[in-house]
């Protein structure tokens, strides 16, 4: 639990009494490989803090889905839009390794909004941190190659990247499998 602690002592310095409130709140949860832990048409109840693994984001399509996200440790997920609106999720989201997260529903965090001096500025900052990572990737789509987007994802997760099928990093940076190969094989 230290990790989250860390994490949001770094957002906003967080008092004993209010982590105390919090830490109560939150639930330990594994996931093995390949586990969906929010499903297509379903409403997302949880947020979460990866402290192992990683996960995905993406758009369940016949032939192959579109890939829009990938999360790391110390890093919060959730189907966003789904948690604030209630409505079923447009997306799926799964691990795409053995992974370890600490959860909180959707209630209780509203609780700790509502009961914490630091609850709301800590939402804010994590809903602030969604819209960049969001944003970056729109922007990335729209002015960058597929080329310099497979260089950006390899330059921020390097390690990482070897636990990520291939097919699953050309879907995120918008091509085939076959046209991510010759990206590779030209910057190798």
């Amino acid at each position: 639990m230290n990790e989250i602690r860390d994490f949001i002592d770094k957002i906003s310095k967080m008092n004993n009494t209010d982590w105390a409130f919090f830490s109560s709140k939150l639930k330990k949860v594994k996931y093995s490989k390949n586990t969906k832990i929010l499903e297509l048409g379903k409403i997302e109840r949880h947020l979460y803090f990866i402290t192992e693994g990683i996960i995905r984001l993406y758009i369940p399509k016949e032939n192959t889905d579109i890939t829009f996200g990938f999360l790391f440790e110390n890093e919060f997920v959730t189907g966003y839009d789904s948690l604030l609106t209630e409505t079923p999720s447009a997306y799926e989201i799964e691990t795409l390794t053995e992974t370890e997260m600490w959860q909180i529903n959707n209630m209780d965090l509203q609780e700790v909004y509502a009961h914490t001096s630091v609850g709301n500025i800590i939402g804010k900052k994590m809903a602030e941190n969604m819209y960049l990572i969001k944003s970056k990737r729109e922007l990335s789509l729209l002015s960058k190659t597929a080329e310099e987007r497979y260089l950006d994802l390899f330059n921020e997760r390097p390690n990482l990247l070897q636990h990520i099928p291939l097919k699953y990093i050309a879907s995120y940076i918008g091509v085939t499998p076959q046209a991510l190969s010759r990206i590779r094989k030209r910057i190798t």
